[in-house]
């Protein structure tokens, strides 16, 4: 008989999500206490009145937080890797020979 241990992340009473990682647990913990932060801050912007829109639109900043922090400025992008540059193909001795 196999032991499995499972971590639920759980809402007001709901089962959300399963994981087999506390880490990835905690994480997506995080993750829904920023959507609902950011599901407060959205409604006192009054510009979404649907609030499934507006939930809609929390969780999605929620899950995009590295790209929202970016477009704040409150965290540079990494530089982007430079490509390995490749090696230049010369020309052989004998078609050198030709051309002269």
């Amino acid at each position: 008989m196999a032991v499995i241990v499972k971590y639920v992340v759980e809402r007001n009473g709901e089962e959300k999500m399963t994981f087999t990682s506390k880490a990835e647990a905690d994480a997506y913990d995080k993750m829904l206490d920023m959507a609902d932060e950011l599901f407060e801050l959205l409604g006192k912007s009054e510009l979404l009145e649907d609030e499934g829109k507006q939930e809609d639109l929390a969780m999605f900043l929620a899950q995009n937080k590295e790209e929202v922090l970016y477009a704040l400025g409150a965290k540079r992008k990494p530089a982007p890797k430079k490509a390995k540059v490749a090696a230049v193909d010369k020309e052989e001795p004998e078609a050198q020979e030709d051309a002269a």
